[in-house]
């Protein structure tokens, strides 16, 4: 049943990445965190301003994914880190549109110095490699998906295992 319901959420944000590009509640979310993580990492420094999106909208669900590990709450881990492979998928799209501009951005400043990934990528001399940068990212969301689907299976089948030779 656990891995069921892992793979139906999975395959639900795959869908809604690939359809609309925004999975309405949970996106919802993760652009506040995004949005309130500039704030607060411009407070430890004002370079940190601009990554702090990106930084926040990864901590979160790694935060909760980290309290589900201790708590060994192994389907809500595994559902945490799908989670932050849909935030990878959001980074993903975002990193690619740091030249091309199209996606709406909170406020509607003017895209050319308010896009985190057209400043970063430039700083680090990078712009030009957006889109092979975004691919990456994307790649590395679906695997780390796999691999939470695979480690969700074999965590359920060790503990029938243990369950069937007590």
């Amino acid at each position: 049943m656990l891995i069921a319901g892992l793979a139906a959420w999975a395959g639900l944000l795959l869908f809604f990445h690939a359809t609309t590009g925004w999975v309405p509640i949970l996106d919802s979310a993760n652009l506040a965190f995004h949005e309130a993580g500039h704030p607060l990492f411009g407070l430890l420094h004002a370079g940190l301003a601009v990554y702090g999106g990106t930084l926040m909208q990864l901590l979160m669900p790694a935060a909760c994914a980290f309290k589900a590990w201790r708590q060994e709450k192994h389907g809500m881990f595994y559902f945490c880190v799908i989670w932050i492979a849909e935030n990878l998928l959001n980074i993903a799209r975002y990193l690619a549109d740091a030249r091309a501009h199209g996606l709406p951005l909170v406020g509607g400043l003017d895209p050319e110095y308010s896009h985190d990934w057209t400043e970063i990528l430039a700083k680090w001399g990078l712009l030009e490699q957006e889109l092979a940068l975004a691919f990456t990212v994307r790649m590395l969301a679906v695997a780390l998906m796999a691999w939470a689907l695979f480690a969700a299976w074999r965590t359920q089948r060790t503990q029938c295992l243990v369950v069937e030779d007590v």
